[in-house]
């Protein structure tokens, strides 16, 4: 009897090793690396991702680890595989974490297996592609990933997983813009991390920013920060076609490229339901920023856009920027397009500016910045060759090697 007890556990135990060994196979079938699953990080601490690993188990483990807080995620198309509100996600626990693209790496909304063919959302299956919760500082890092494929896809489910957790006792509400705005990225609470090198392009959101959304609710004391990013081709129904800066929010954009996008492609059904819709004859610009909120806009380009900016801020800063034929069309607003909409211009600076409608309130002082601008002459990645735009506007960076 304890023999035949003996051969049954060492058969078991020989299956389960087998079992495992298959498994380890199948993982490193799927894109794990030489070192193993991408749950345990190589020599160098660092956690990899390839096609058909999970990013947000990657990021998951990179946050529960003592040391190792870096993602690499190689060159790939990666989707959500189930219907969500964000295809990946960082809140409090992921503070610090640092995921970084190796080569093209997309994520996309988009799954067409998994979509509603009959949903005008058709084929994005996530509300944001990238969510940035409550208790995320800057050292939090996204750096140099293509962002696309939102439609307006939304679900208020927190099932089969939920990307923000309130505290009863927390100031912050989940309210309709939580859900709908940033179909690239949304930003919430107070959460400040560091986007760099991101492209987002051909997202839509309703009603605000298709591609990214900032929404700090007041607790705006410090700033997410924007920096060598390029948006193109994204979309709205009403506000902040490219970026949204919600009332009581912060942003901080460095080294931007905005070309292409368009604002106003629908009604203001938010605005019409409180009788006061957003800049109802001239529209939105691709970037928007509410009242009580702060901007600071250094060294960025806008050009071809439906609108440059709009700004209901106080003394936000605009430094060094290009503002150039931002005459496209696509939106609804019947009045002309426009390179600046702000109350307050005194902070506005070395900017050079030409369009349909230069100032649209008169308040940019012309003794700070060229208005009127001569053409820049931009190549085909929008860096000014014109040598009177030495030191202002965007300039392309190269991705370093790893």
């Amino acid at each position: 009897m304890h023999l035949t007890l003996w051969t049954s556990n060492a058969i078991a135990k020989s299956l389960r090793g087998q079992f495992c060994g298959w498994l380890a196979l199948v993982l490193c079938l799927s894109g794990c690396n030489e070192s193993g699953p991408f749950e345990f990080p190589d020599a160098n601490g660092i956690y990899h991702v390839y096609p058909g690993n999970s990013i947000q188990k990657a990021i998951e483990a990179a946050a529960a680890s003592d040391g190792a807080k870096r993602v690499i995620v190689h060159a790939g198309i990666y989707r959500p595989m189930v219907e969500a509100q964000a295809l990946i996600y960082f809140n409090a626990r992921h503070d610090g974490v640092i995921v970084e693209a190796l080569g093209d790496v997309i994520l996309t909304a988009a799954n067409p297996q998994l979509a509603d063919r009959s949903s005008a959302s058709y084929p994005a299956v996530v509300n944001h592609v990238v969510y940035f919760g409550d208790g995320i500082s800057r050292s939090t890092v996204l750096r140099n990933f293509k962002i696309t494929g939102a439609n307006n896809f939304i679900t208020r489910s927190d099932h089969p997983v939920c990307i923000e957790k309130l505290a009863i006792h927390s100031p912050l509400r989940k309210r309709l813009f939580f859900y709908s705005d940033g179909g690239g990225i949304k930003i919430f609470g107070r959460s400040y991390p560091t986007i760099e090198g991101i492209e987002l392009y051909n997202n839509y959101a309703s009603p605000c920013a298709g591609g990214v959304s900032i929404e700090n609710q007041g607790l705006n004391e410090q700033s997410p920060l924007l920096k060598d990013c390029i948006f193109r081709n994204n979309r709205s129904q009403v506000t902040g076609s490219a970026v949204d800066v919600l009332p009581g929010s912060a942003a901080e954009l460095e080294n931007c490229l905005f070309i292409d996008n368009i604002a106003n492609t629908g009604e203001d059904f938010v605005g019409q339901q409180s009788g006061n819709e957003h800049n109802k004859l001239h529209g939105s610009g691709a970037l928007t920023v509410f009242r009580r909120s702060r901007a600071r806009v250094v060294r960025c380009t806008f050009t071809g856009n439906w609108n440059g900016v709009d700004d209901k801020g106080i003394a936000n800063v605009y430094k060094n920027c290009i503002f150039w034929q931002n005459t496209a069309t696509g939106g609804i607003s019947a009045g002309d397009r426009y390179e600046i909409d702000i109350l307050d211009g005194s902070g506005v600076s070395g900017c050079w500016i030409e369009g349909k409608i230069i100032d649209l309130r008169k308040t940019i002082n012309p003794a700070n910045n060229v208005l009127n601008a001569p053409d820049p002459e931009f190549d085909q990645a929008y860096e000014p060759l014109a040598k009177e735009y030495a030191g202002v506007g965007y300039r392309p960076q190269k991705q370093k090697k790893k």
